[in-house]
């Protein structure tokens, strides 16, 4: 732990923030949707690209903190896997509403307890394809606006910023069902928040998904290396699974 608290103490004074939603890669508790198209071996590879890949899209966009909000198991794993490049937090409560509640409320906190306006970003991490110029639009709406959301396809969101501890946003939240964006933005309406949408993105939960994303990084690896990497080698075995000339 003292890796963790030694780069919060680093980074107290930076500004914008942006906090990673993340689990340890481990069998059954990452991407069970895809659970149909991928062994929970292969899940766990996959997720463990895809966070690694997450981090260095976050180092990429410079001077901007990097943090990882998480279950409080799974911090020791998560410090490990981000080498000193991040502050790896335990949300307080369970589920992703609990999580993202707890982003606003630890990193607008200075570390004399002082409360702060800061432009923090929660970003989920199956997204690691995402252009930066998202992120640092996202960051740059937060000088005009109270919320910035970036909406999925699926009608949930991929990022939620905001430059103030708002405690009832993401009560009785809905994650992971399709109107979930919609709870969010009339509740932070409700509380007379200006919002910026970004640009709509997708996530990956489904097997799909897996397929959209493959043909993506097939065009243009670099926005993602490793996942990239690992999905070739996922679509060549089972290349050959169908064609009889090896397992999947």
């Amino acid at each position: 732990m003292n890796s963790s608290n030694e780069t919060v103490a680093r980074f107290s004074n930076s500004d914008p923030v942006l906090v990673i939603m993340a689990k340890a890669p481990r069998p059954g508790s990452v991407k069970t949707r895809l659970a149909p198209a991928l062994s929970s071996e292969a899940v766990v590879a996959f997720y463990h690209c895809l966070l690694e890949d997450t981090l260095a899209l976050a180092r990429f966009l410079g001077d901007v903190e990097v943090g990882i909000m998480c279950p409080e198991s799974d911090v020791r794993d998560l410090t490990r896997l981000a080498g000193g490049q991040a502050s790896v937090v335990a949300q307080r409560g369970q589920g992703l509403a609990a999580g993202l509640t707890s982003v606003f409320a630890h990193f607008s906190q200075g570390c004399d307890g002082e409360i702060r306006r800061r432009r923090i970003i929660a970003f989920n991490s199956d997204s690691p394809h995402l252009p930066p110029s998202v992120l640092e639009d996202a960051f740059e709406s937060l000088k005009t606006h109270d919320l910035v959301v970036g909406p999925t396809h699926d009608g949930g969101y991929y990022l939620v910023g905001a430059k103030a501890f708002h405690p009832s946003l993401f009560e009785n939240d809905g994650m992971g069902t399709s109107s979930a964006l919609e709870k969010l933005l009339s509740r932070a309406r409700s509380l007379q928040l200006s919002i910026h949408l970004a640009a709509a993105f997708y996530d990956i939960d489904e097997a799909d998904d897996l397929a959209r994303l493959a043909e993506d990084l097939r065009l243009a690896p670099e926005r993602a290396p490793r996942t990239a990497s690992w999905l070739q080698q996922w679509e060549l075995a089972a290349e050959r699974s169908r064609t009889g000339t090896g397992e999947l």
